[in-house]
């Protein structure tokens, strides 16, 4: 990891040398992570990500004010597929509310919660033989986090960089209660495409008796493309680190974002 912390490190140096007057806002989220961005008042968006196994997970989130967002998202696992069908135990929440504005000299600052897990949702098992596989996400939800973006316009486009904490205290029957960290970026090469890269260093599942064996936490990239106006095209490569000891191969994932003003 100490490469892509000096990749980071060079990139927003780089981009301080090209610094605007006005920094442009930062996506409300990366891949998975949350940033400080947040849906300006009388916006709305709806995304639906298809994940591995066939599973399907559909958000709704409005800008109440220009600093806070009410969204809640649903979904099931094995939705296209002959297996059986698993519904998500319960519609999740996910709230964002931008205490700090971002400027030039400081970034900006945004308190949440975010109860969606990611990937296959595992019953809570009543006999209570596997713990470490009952109620919960393949990957845990963020849960309370706060996070911090600050974003600078380069030759090529927006840069931001992302980073915050979070603790998920609705995914603890494996005993893993620690606080979390996680960052990322997102470049722009034109108007219509991004690259997203960020890393969520797991730190409250990584148990090798749980569904994640080893402890590198998950490193995930993506292509952004805004096909039309308000319309973006997501191609996911998630764990490329392969932090799983069930797969072999990193997760192909395709999401759907839509924006829209009332």
């Amino acid at each position: 990891m100490h490469v892509f912390k000096v990749v980071l490190l060079i990139l927003v140096l780089f981009g301080k040398n090209f610094a605007q007057s006005d920094s442009y806002p930062p996506p409300t989220n990366l891949i998975t992570i949350p940033t400080a961005g947040s849906l300006v008042r009388g916006s709305f968006s709806v995304d639906m990500r298809l994940q591995k196994g066939g599973g399907l997970t559909v958000g709704l989130a409005a800008g109440i004010t220009d600093r806070f967002q009410f969204g809640v998202s649903y979904g099931a696992s094995r939705l296209v597929g002959d297996d059986s069908l698993i519904w998500y135990p319960r519609p999740e929440a996910n709230l964002k509310y931008r205490l700090i504005d971002e400027t030039m000299e400081k970034p900006g600052v945004a308190l949440g919660l975010n109860t969606q897990g990611f990937g296959q949702y595992h019953p809570e098992d009543p006999l209570g033989i596997d713990s470490t596989k009952s109620d919960r996400y393949d990957i845990k939800a963020y849960g309370a986090f706060f996070s911090v973006s600050k974003n600078w316009l380069t030759f090529l486009g927006n840069l931001g960089i992302h980073g915050g904490m979070n603790y998920n205290f609705t995914e603890t029957k494996d005993g893993e209660k620690d606080p979390n960290l996680f960052f990322g970026m997102d470049m722009e090469f034109n108007p219509e495409l991004s690259f997203l890269l960020e890393y969520n260093a797991a730190f409250n599942d990584n148990n090798e008796e749980n569904i994640v064996a080893v402890d590198t936490g998950y490193l995930n990239a993506a292509i952004r493309w805004t096909f039309v106006e308000h319309l973006h095209i997501e191609f996911d490569f998630n764990n490329l680190l392969l932090n799983d000891n069930t797969v072999e191969y990193f997760n192909r994932e395709l999401k759907i974002i839509y924006i829209e003003y009332f």
